[in-house]
């Protein structure tokens, strides 16, 4: 017979093994100090009372199994948290095929609301989101900065949901592959076309819209029998649009672009369809041979055409702004130029036109745009970012149309070439730009003095 030492031991041994055994299992279930890995699904609410009438007065988690109405209001996009090690995250947004890696974010506990807090910023486009967040949770607002007024867009993720806009699966009305003539702001005084680039998969929808100032970049979504949606989210673009596919095949919808703007569009199929030619867009006014600028860099020197440092050179003259998506892609495409082609005869010079009307709130915009990079070409603060404010800094242009533009100059400062917008990456028109822009480059290049 057992005595009562050794059960008692036996006991005491059992327990300590358990012990050992929970608590191994606790550290390796959450051995991380900020959010939980893995895929999120956050929702921006771009319309209350859009959402609310798409819920029913229901709670956000009702929107992705029942879409019963083209305006939601809610804006989806998913992001994934990633760990370089225990201590150290980052995540990555997922639009489509592009990933977006975001590494300034903050957290740390709020004594005065006795919450767990963060902070994931993205100083490029001087915006951020900000928020409390539980195991699973984040709720709290996108604010931006550079926009006029208190803009602010409430906003909830939660860990551990993969789709986008809803887990359903109706049989698509129709596969919306391929070129669409596409028209927003439809039957108004402001209309104006788009090209729009779909591919489909089942449910599964990606694609942009090109216009003549630019395009809209990556965009992902869905077609839920005749209800298409998508949308993109970057940290300064929230873009949601929602259509039907009517009967006779075309697209009739909604356009939002955050808070501050919505329209309607349409959209027919159109193969042939394309848009005015982006090098006929801007152009001298009659009366001027000569572009010519002189403005301040972010330390406030004045920087000029004239300067001996772009004498006899090739120039690319950019016109920008640090808050644009657009801008972004070309300022990416010309480093990375630069980068696999080192000219000492070609020069690149920005000219910023922020939202920012204090200048030192936008030379620090100009300042961090230019460590981001890591550029080692001049940024200039030209003015504000209102088109006809820019037309009036640089007037020996017709206008100026488009943030991003690039003005080619030869050696003796002859304008040769205005591209007016820029097709980024997500376009079809990107790779043909990127070789035509090659070759015009080493055609000015070759051009002797």
């Amino acid at each position: 017979m057992m005595s009562i030492f050794n059960i008692s031991k036996s006991l005491i041994i059992l327990f300590l093994v358990m012990s050992v055994a929970l608590s191994g299992c606790f550290v390796a279930e959450n051995p991380y100090s900020g959010l939980a890995p893995g895929y999120w699904r956050a929702v921006l609410t771009l319309d209350a009372a859009a959402a609310s009438a798409a819920q029913g007065g229901g709670a956000v988690d009702d929107i992705p199994n029942r879409i019963d109405a083209i305006n939601t209001g809610e804006l989806p996009f998913n992001f994934e948290v990633k760990y370089d090690d225990a201590a150290t995250f980052y995540i990555e947004i997922i639009n489509g095929k592009e990933r977006i890696r975001v590494d300034d974010i903050a957290i740390g506990f709020n004594k005065r609301i006795a919450k767990d807090t963060i902070l994931i910023n993205f100083p490029v486009f001087d915006s951020y989101i900000r928020g409390v967040y539980y195991e699973n949770i984040i709720e709290g607002e996108w604010v931006v900065n550079n926009r006029e007024g208190d803009y602010r867009v409430p906003f909830v993720a939660r860990q551990g949901l993969a789709h986008r806009f809803t887990k359903m699966r109706d049989t698509p009305d129709a596969d919306l592959s391929g070129r669409w003539e596409v028209v927003f702001e439809n039957d108004t005084p402001g209309a104006y076309n788009a090209g729009g680039e779909f591919a489909q998969q089942g449910n599964n929808l990606t694609g942009t819209f090109l216009t003549e100032t630019g395009d809209h970049r990556f965009l992902a979504g869905t077609v839920q029998g005749s209800k298409v949606y998508l949308s993109a989210f970057d940290g300064s673009h929230a873009f949601l649009y929602e259509a039907r596919i009517q009967s006779d095949g075309t697209l009739f919808g909604t356009f939002w672009s955050g808070t501050h703007y919505k329209t309607t569009w349409t959209a027919r199929r159109n193969t042939e369809f394309t848009l005015g030619d982006a090098d006929s867009l801007t152009f001298l006014k009659p009366g001027f041979d000569r572009f010519d600028f002189a403005f301040p860099n972010a330390d406030e020197q004045i920087i000029a055409l004239g300067d001996p440092r772009y004498e006899g050179k090739v120039k690319i003259v950019q016109i920008l702004g640090t808050w644009c998506p657009n801008c972004r892609d070309e300022t990416e495409f010309l480093l990375d130029y630069l980068r696999k082609n080192r000219h000492e005869d070609l020069a690149v010079i920005g000219l910023a036109f922020e939202r920012h009307r204090d200048p030192e709130r936008a030379r620090s915009a100009i300042r961090k745009y230019r460590e981001h990079f890591g550029m080692d070409y001049e940024i200039l603060l030209a003015g504000h970012s209102d088109k006809d404010k820019a037309s009036e800094a640089l007037p020996m242009l017709n206008r100026v149309l488009s943030y991003p533009t690039m003005i080619f100059l030869d050696r003796q400062n002859n304008v040769r070439r205005i591209h007016t917008g820029f097709s980024g990456p997500a376009t079809s028109a990107y790779e043909p730009f990127r070789r035509d822009f090659e070759s015009f480059i080493q055609k000015l290049l070759a051009e002797a003095l």
